[in-house]
């Protein structure tokens, strides 16, 4: 037993790590996960030796289950990293795609030194809620250049009041978008053809045009296209916001937004 004990805090970690998700303190390893351990802790164990092995490793689990909350602490921090490693990543891949595709509405300051990109869906409520939060964070800082991407995935009423806001920049360009987007972020209608006239004529903004646009292939392309970088980014819910490489799933308050600003800035 003693020409063992030499291995034993390694083969601990090990075990508790290759059983990797005992989230339940009374979950011992498994005797396949603990050959495993013996295995990659010190390989060429004889029988006898794999035997005392695994008795070893079990008393001292039963003694000391904290190893086991630790080991899942560790592996949960490592896997946060890798995770967040992962999306700077990809934000650095897809950042021209992100950041100037050519078609995204671009407002708050085009000459910022920080680009702030949503991905949004009218019907989403936490884009609704998130909508006035980044409105004052652009307008008060000053030196954000903001990029919209249309992402509806909330169903046929998210696409088809998406088709009207790119159908209406299409037509009559990005001041009649930014006026059809924040009407849309409150909008509590319906997209048959009388509630879009009806919505157009409100806004001002002349209606053949638009309506003539809406089921166009410019418009699908648009959406195909973020539907696309979404899927790239491992995207799947709104809002989600895309700094440098920094990638925030879901609503991010105020003041949390203006942090990560200023941290950035401070990099």
């Amino acid at each position: 037993m003693s020409s063992l004990r030499p291995i034993l805090t390694t083969a601990v970690v090990t075990a508790a790590l290759t059983g990797a998700a005992f989230y339940a303190i009374d979950k011992m390893p498994t005797e396949p996960e603990l050959n495993q351990a013996a295995e990659a802790s010190a390989p060429g164990l004889t029988p006898s030796e794999r035997e005392s092995f695994r008795t070893e490793v079990r008393d001292y689990l039963m003694e000391h289950p904290e190893v086991l909350l630790e080991a899942i602490q560790v592996l949960e921090d490592r896997q946060a990293v890798e995770a967040a490693e992962a999306e700077v990543a990809m934000v650095r891949d897809n950042a021209e795609a992100l950041f100037d595709d050519g078609f995204s509405w671009v407002g708050g300051n085009p000459e910022g030194d920080i680009t702030l990109v949503e991905f949004m869906d009218y019907r989403c409520g936490y884009c609704r809620k998130a909508f006035e939060d980044v409105e004052e964070l652009v307008a008060t800082d000053g030196n954000i250049r903001f990029v919209l991407k249309e992402f509806p995935i909330l169903g046929e009423e998210s696409l088809a009041a998406s088709q009207l806001a790119i159908a209406t920049q299409l037509a009559a360009g990005d001041e009649a978008y930014k006026q059809m987007h924040d009407a849309l972020m409150v909008h509590s209608g319906g997209f048959d053809e009388v509630s879009v006239r009806r919505l157009l004529s409100s806004l001002g903004i002349e209606e053949e045009p638009v309506i003539a646009k809406l089921g166009s292939p410019e418009v699908a392309e648009v959406i195909n296209a973020n539907r696309a970088l979404a899927q790239k980014l491992e995207i799947t819910g709104t809002p989600t916001f895309v700094l440098p490489e920094t990638l925030l799933r879901g609503y991010v308050p105020l003041a949390g937004m203006r942090s990560i600003v200023a941290d950035l800035r401070a990099e």
